[in-house]
């Protein structure tokens, strides 16, 4: 039997997919060589760095998609890791040289960036951001989300992530879940302990998470917001001036109110309010009944008052109903939309998610880098 072609081979390993940098590790050119005697290949890989977390998964990959290839018939995978110099050249070729600064902010991004805000604490903020961004995701778009409620941050828990993200010198790669990348203080400090930082930490963190960050090209990134309108609402406006606020209440008329003071913060930060998001909106009963818990009417009292406030409609783009199915969901990791996709729930977080992604990246106003000839 004739042997496997080195072409044959180096294309097979291009659908080898780093599961953190998310790009296949021929076009990382972390393949260092392809050895080929007979049937036998052996392929030597180069790890980011010493101990990579996910190298049994990088080696079975490449295990698997050499052996797919016609002639293989023994695979040996070889690991080694990056030299600085070509860690160095990696990192260039994936966020350029030259200062560091916020990828989204540059004119030709065309991320579509939420900030998922809220006027008090326990209207749900967090399961709307991790539901909303797994649904996104399912529906086949690129989704980033960074965890901002540095005091209270829970992100990482409902999508089931422990540990700390890999560090590729300065370059920080944030952790995957459900297809969702994902950045929180969380994964640097043990649950049980407090972050206990004034205003300029806050700030620094946050820059931190937006430019030390490797994002790659996300369709879209969402910010969840602690409650309030205090120093990272305002960081938020000042680093992502294009980012756009989306509202989260309750039905009840006194956690409405407190929303609306969280939406009219637009008005100084000159961000664009994408709409409401009412959550808690019912229970539904066995008989099909609904039972409206918090009363009724909230989101839609913010969505009218913010409009009249900002001269713009704010639409109300989804109320969630209760179901113990999210909160269960969330305490396991696994959002109520990928484990419960027929529940009332999840099939609301589908309609929102859908609303959004229909509201696709444009190319409006922006260059395409095109010339006459």
């Amino acid at each position: 039997m004739t042997g496997p072609s080195e072409d044959a081979v180096r294309e097979a390993l291009t659908g080898v997919i780093d599961p953190e940098i998310r790009r296949n590790i021929v076009e990382l050119d972390m393949v260092e060589s392809i050895d080929i005697d007979g049937g036998k290949v052996t392929v030597t890989v180069l790890l980011t760095i010493a101990g990579c977390p996910l190298k049994d998964t990088i080696t079975r990959d490449t295990e698997a998609a050499v052996a797919r290839v016609d002639g293989v018939t023994e695979v040996s995978v070889v690991l080694g890791t990056m030299s600085p110099e070509q860690r160095k050249a990696m990192k260039e070729k994936l966020q350029g040289s030259g200062t560091r600064d916020i990828p989204f902010n540059r004119p030709e991004s065309l991320t579509k960036v939420y900030a998922v805000a809220s006027g008090k604490g326990g209207v749900g903020k967090s399961s709307v951001t991790a539901n909303l961004a797994v649904s996104l995701a399912d529906k086949g778009l690129r989704v980033g989300i960074v965890d901002a409620d540095i005091y209270g941050f829970s992100i990482p828990g409902m999508l089931g992530l422990s540990g700390k993200p890999t560090r590729v010198d300065e370059m920080i790669l944030p952790q995957v879940a459900h297809n969702v990348k994902v950045m929180s203080i969380g994964m640097f400090v043990p649950p049980s302990q407090a972050v206990v930082w004034r205003g300029p930490m806050l700030h620094r963190a946050l820059q931190q998470f937006l430019t030390d960050v490797f994002w790659g090209d996300l369709d879209v990134l969402l910010l969840d917001l602690p409650p309030g309108t205090g120093d990272i609402a305002i960081s938020v406006a000042q680093l992502l001036p294009d980012s756009e606020l989306l509202v989260v209440t309750t039905p009840q008329s006194a956690a409405a109110q407190v929303a609306e003071r969280a939406g009219s913060i637009a008005t100084q930060t000159k961000q664009t309010l994408a709409g409401v998001i009412e959550n808690m909106s019912w229970m539904e009963m066995p008989d099909g009944t609904r039972m409206e818990v918090f009363g009724s009417g909230g989101g839609a009292s913010v969505a009218e008052n913010l409009t009249a406030t900002l001269e713009r409609e704010v639409p109300l783009l989804a109320q969630i109903p209760l179901d113990t199915r999210l909160r269960e969901g969330s305490d396991a990791g696994t959002p109520v939309v990928l484990g419960s996709p027929e529940s009332p729930a999840a099939q609301a977080f589908d309609s929102l998610a859908e609303s959004l992604r229909r509201r696709s990246r444009g190319l409006s106003g922006r260059s395409l880098g095109l010339s006459p000839v």
